[in-house]
């Protein structure tokens, strides 16, 4: 397997961060939540982006090229291995937090905690604690074991990469679209897609499920996100009856002075509008002046 990235050493294991680009400011792109191949993932926005600003894709635990998670997966974990990493491997601050979907939790906990390293967020449809705690008060919690169970089960089956990993192509190593697109070379869909399935039964991912509404309360301790931030909001539908995705962003883009942007994208735009995406970000950071 083609590797990428550089591992860092952090408590008993490895994580994988690939960088590309420079500059003054690094932009740190978190994975959202089950993300196979970050270190791929998210490769039409940063290659767009590297010409100005350096580039870090960190690949927790259980992700990527990453090794096996030694720790709880909370909030304060997940941030803290991050930054020894970066630190390892020499990326230093100042950073902007680039997060998808559950990094949100963790972009805010950083930026709140460690404001000093933290100059501004960039939201790609990042998860937020009001969502995390409306959807904890509507699916109660053997509820949601029985559906990560489900989950995990199936996950088993389409990791053997036979039939059924066909018929859910489009929902498991495909659903972002990347493996259909011309973003990612031939020889990177290849990488891409044997990492994915490495990962696909990753118990991190299980972990951070269970403790979504637990990390959620962390992150809103630390306050609304106190940094310039700039999210865009996909039209995900979500399992909540109090509360649509973009509502949930809405009123706390409303509470922190965040700029939003709301599109008619689902979860995965970043692979399906790389363009309109970068065009905001690097319209925001100017305005900051990053």
């Amino acid at each position: 397997m083609a590797l990428y990235g550089n591992k860092a050493k952090v408590g008993s294991t490895e994580i994988n961060v690939y960088t590309e680009g420079s500059g003054y400011i690094t932009l740190v792109f978190l994975a959202g939540l089950g993300v196979g191949c970050p270190g791929l993932e998210y490769k039409p926005l940063y290659r767009r982006l590297s010409d100005r600003y350096k580039i870090a894709v960190i690949e927790k635990p259980g992700y990527g090229l990453s090794g096996r998670a030694g720790t709880p997966r909370t909030v304060e974990n997940l941030v803290s291995e991050s930054r020894e990493a970066l630190r390892v491997l020499g990326i230093a601050p100042p950073y902007v937090l680039v997060p998808h979907s559950y990094s949100g939790l963790e972009a805010i906990y950083w930026a709140n905690s460690y404001p000093e390293e933290v100059k501004a967020v960039l939201g790609m449809d990042m998860g937020l604690p009001n969502m995390m705690k409306a959807q904890a008060a509507e699916i109660p919690e053997e509820k949601r074991k029985a559906m990560v169970k489900k989950t995990e089960s199936i996950m088993r089956k389409v990791a053997k990469r036979g039939a059924l990993s066909k018929v859910l192509r489009n929902k498991t190593v495909n659903v972002s679209g990347l493996l259909d697109s011309n973003e990612l070379t031939g020889e990177e869909k290849t990488v891409y897609t044997k990492v994915y399935y490495k990962n696909a039964v990753s118990p991190e991912f299980s972990e951070e499920i269970l403790m979504g509404e637990k990390n959620a309360e962390e992150a809103e301790k630390t306050g609304w996100l106190s940094c310039p931030a700039c999210f865009i909001v996909s039209n995900m539908k979500v399992p909540v009856k109090a509360l649509s995705w973009q509502k949930a962003a809405i009123d706390y883009a409303e509470k922190c002075g965040a700029e939003i942007h709301l599109v008619n994208k689902n979860h995965f735009m970043y692979a399906k509008i790389p363009d309109k995406i970068v065009r905001v970000f690097a319209q925001f950071l100017k305005k900051q002046g990053m």
